[in-house]
């Protein structure tokens, strides 16, 4: 996903620069927007329950140090998975600068009327 969302803003930014933005490419952007948004979403729920287990097996570590292996993979994993929900997270963000940028674009166009 964070590959497909870095594909997406790059292929919009060149969009920008050439100033080809049209009404359609906004719908567009703002529906990428939205799906981007759930899997932002989604992956922020599994960081969180991934977070409650680590914490939890390492209360568990207290009655058996068996758990302390699974602490660690479980850490791993959490660290993969907070780097990206980062990536995700920032990427979602720059959507939105990106969307500022495409309606000054036909603003000045005087093609911006979605929302009139």
């Amino acid at each position: 996903m964070a590959k497909e969302l870095k594909d997406y803003i790059e292929k919009t930014d060149k969009l920008i620069k050439n100033k080809k933005v049209t009404e359609k490419d906004i719908k567009t952007h703002l529906t990428k927007i939205k799906f981007f948004q759930h899997e932002r979403l989604v992956h922020l729920i599994v960081t969180l329950f991934f977070a409650l287990f680590v914490v939890l097996f390492i209360r568990m570590t207290f009655i058996c140090y068996a758990f302390s292996i699974v602490v660690l993979i479980l850490t791993i994993f959490l660290l993969f998975y907070i780097i990206h929900y980062y990536k995700l997270e920032n990427g979602v963000q720059y959507l939105y600068k990106q969307y500022d940028e495409m309606k000054k674009i036909t603003e000045n166009k005087g093609l911006f009327n979605i929302f009139k």
